[in-house]
């Protein structure tokens, strides 16, 4: 069986590395291919360094070195690194970098300078994380490069300045600034993923789509993460495409975000923070839906809805709610025939 899914951050490994665990426990299912074509919207470039927050986290994380404490980061890192570079007067200092950290960031930088696509990177530095003895592989969205940036409030701009958004007192400013810099306390009026215009899927990724037996879309972002994904040209097409069932993992629960700020984020598209309102933003391609008990309210037509218990308080909890999900793929994959 092969199965794909498209994820963000912290939510999408914890979510994967639980599939990842529910697979290997099963004898029948230990074999199956798990292809996660990870966001890169977020990503950065920080100290000279290229920086794929999503990538890293999705990577640390089913190669098991991730810090369980943050969600992000290396496990048993340092920052003495980053406190020179402070002591230097180098900024910004907001985002955290350990000193394993800045391994991996040197080690891209450097081949993405000699001339490696993004995707070639991702699988060398994945090698090193053992993900294909884990029958892991992990795409990046594209080979371009793609940044997010967030429109916000600006009481300060000279509105007799050029541009549109300088007169209407507002700025832009990278997404990981708002979101981690900011904690995303300013409130988005936009989003604007710089360069998706001129991106196109990374080598595999609209194939894993295609040829999928299983989509699965964990508990991610859906408006920075999993949108930003679907926003690359010929994604969306693809996953309308696809034979296979997709099948979603609510990222609310009681009208409030699991984790990080997606609630900031659906108010910038005018959305109320509740599944139904997650569902819509996929509702041209998506099959099933997991929501927490009591939360079925009315998705999509055609769209089959399960209640099941959302949380991953830890490994054990998230391999149930990963096997939730797959079963209800394959639920739906036997109802097709």
């Amino acid at each position: 069986m092969r199965i794909t899914a498209l994820a963000g951050g912290v939510g999408g490994a914890r979510f994967l590395r639980g599939l990842r665990a529910h697979l290997d426990a099963d004898p029948a299912l230990a074999e199956t291919e798990v292809t996660v074509i990870g966001n890169t919207g977020d990503d950065i470039t920080l100290f000279g360094l290229r920086v794929c927050p999503d990538l890293d986290t999705l990577m640390y994380t089913l190669g098991g070195g991730i810090d369980e404490s943050q969600g992000w980061g290396r496990v048993g890192d340092t920052r003495t690194v980053q406190g020179e570079l402070a002591a230097y007067g180098a900024h910004p200092q907001w985002f955290g970098l350990g000193d394993l950290d800045f391994a991996t960031h040197i080690a891209r930088s450097q081949w993405l300078g000699n001339g490696m696509e993004l995707s070639a990177v991702t699988a060398r530095l994945g090698q090193r994380w053992g993900l294909d003895r884990r029958r892991v592989r992990l795409l990046p969205m594209s080979d371009e490069p793609v940044e997010t940036y967030v429109v916000i409030d600006d009481p300060t701009a000279d509105r007799s300045t050029k541009g549109t958004e300088a007169r209407a007192g507002l700025r832009a400013v990278h997404f990981q600034e708002w979101w981690v810099g900011m904690g995303a306390a300013p409130p988005a009026r936009a989003f604007h993923a710089v360069g998706i215009d001129l991106a196109t899927p990374a080598p595999g990724v609209l194939d894993a789509i295609r040829h999928a037996d299983v989509v699965l879309l964990p508990p991610s972002n859906p408006v920075v993460s999993i949108g930003i994904v679907l926003s690359v040209p010929g994604v969306r097409d693809a996953m309308r495409g696809t034979s296979a069932p997709v099948v979603g993992v609510s990222p609310i629960v009681s009208e409030a975000p699991v984790r990080g700020h997606a609630d900031a984020c659906l108010r910038a598209l005018g959305l109320p923070t509740t599944p139904a309102a997650v569902a819509g933003l996929y509702a041209d391609f998506l099959d099933g839906w997991l929501v927490a008990p009591g939360e079925e309210h009315p998705a999509p037509d055609g769209v089959t809805v399960a209640a099941r218990p959302l949380l991953m308080r830890d490994p054990d909890s998230a391999a149930r709610l990963a096997g939730d999900a797959l079963a209800l793929a394959l639920q739906l994959r036997g109802a097709r025939g």
